[in-house]
C-alpha cells in the first residue's frame, strides 16, 4: 500500500468503528476501500473481518453500562452468534460471490421494515399478551434464536447490515429498550467476527497491513460512536438506523 491508501484504509476503519457502535455496517465503508487498494474480494473480505474485531469489542466496552442484568441473554445468544459465524465464514471459502450477493439486499431491506414497524409490532403483540393474559419471554424464544443464528451465518459470510439484522429481529421479539439490545448487538458482532477472525487465521489469505490499520482505526472509532450512540432517543436511534440501512442497502445493490 501507499501511504495514502493506508491513510485511507485507517479512516475507513474509523468510519466503520463509529458507525457499527451505533448501528451496523460499518463494512461498507471499509470494504470498497481495501478493493480500492487492490486486493481481491475475498482477502479483503477476510482482512476486514480480522480487522474489525478490536472495534468490535471496543463499540461492546463503550456500552456496558447498558449490559447491566443481560447476562444470561448474552450468553445465550453468544452461543449461537458464535456458531453461526463458523457456517458462514466456512461458506465464504466455498460458495461463490454471486451466492448471497442476491438474498442480501433482501435480507437488508425486510430488516429496515422490521425496524420502522418495530413499535407498532411491540404496542401490537403487547395488546394480545394483555388480552391473552401472558407475559413476554425475555429471551425471545425459538423464533428469535432461529432468526439470529441465519443472520449470524450472514454475518461470518460478509457482515455488511449485519448490526440492522440483529436489532430489527431483538426489537421485533424482546421487550425491551431499543439502547439496551444495541450494547447486545455490539457485543454479538465482537462473536461473529472474532470467530470468524480465528477460523480466517488458518484456512485463509489476509494483508496484515490492511488487517492493522482497520483494528486501530475501529478501536477509536468505536468509542467515540458508542460515546455519541448512547445519547440518542429511541426515535432517534431508530432513524439513524433506518438511514443507514438505505445507504447499505443502495451500496449492496449498486455492487
Amino acid at each position: 500500500m501507499t501511504l495514502w491508501e493506508m491513510v485511507a484504509v485507517l479512516a475507513a476503519g474509523a468510519g466503520a468503528g463509529a458507525i457499527n457502535a451505533v448501528v451496523g455496517s460499518g463494512t461498507l465503508i471499509t470494504f470498497p476501500v481495501l478493493l480500492a487498494t487492490g486486493l481481491p474480494p475475498v482477502t479483503a473480505t477476510v482482512s476486514n473481518a480480522l480487522g474489525l474485531v478490536p472495534g468490535s469489542l471496543s463499540g461492546a466496552f463503550g456500552y456496558r453500562r447498558e449490559l447491566a442484568g443481560q447476562r444470561d441473554r448474552v450468553l445465550r445468544l453468544g452461543v449461537v452468534a458464535a456458531l453461526g459465524a463458523v457456517a458462514g465464514a466456512a461458506l465464504l471459502l466455498i460458495l461463490p460471490e454471486t451466492a448471497f450477493e442476491t438474498i442480501v439486499p433482501v435480507l437488508v431491506g425486510l430488516a429496515l421494515v422490521l425496524v420502522v414497524l418495530q413499535p407498532w409490532i411491540a404496542r401490537t403483540v403487547k395488546r394480545r399478551r394483555e388480552r391473552a393474559g401472558t407475559r413476554p419471554r425475555p429471551d425471545g424464544g425459538v423464533p428469535l434464536l432461529v432468526g439470529m443464528g441465519l443472520a449470524s451465518v450472514y454475518g461470518g459470510y460478509f457482515a455488511a447490515a449485519q448490526g440492522i439484522v440483529y436489532l430489527s429481529l431483538m426489537g421485533s421479539l424482546i421487550d425491551e429498550s431499543l439502547q439496551r439490545l444495541n450494547a447486545v448487538k455490539n457485543v454479538l458482532a465482537a462473536v461473529v467476527n472474532g470467530v470468524a477472525a480465528v477460523f480466517f487465521l488458518f484456512v485463509a489469505d489476509f494483508d496484515w497491513t490492511a488487517v492493522l490499520l482497520i483494528a486501530v482505526g475501529s478501536t477509536l472509532g468505536a468509542q467515540a460512536g458508542a460515546l455519541v450512540g448512547r445519547r440518542f432517543s429511541p426515535v432517534v436511534l431508530r432513524a439513524v438506523i433506518v438511514a443507514v440501512g438505505v445507504f447499505a442497502l443502495v451500496q449492496l445493490v449498486r455492487r
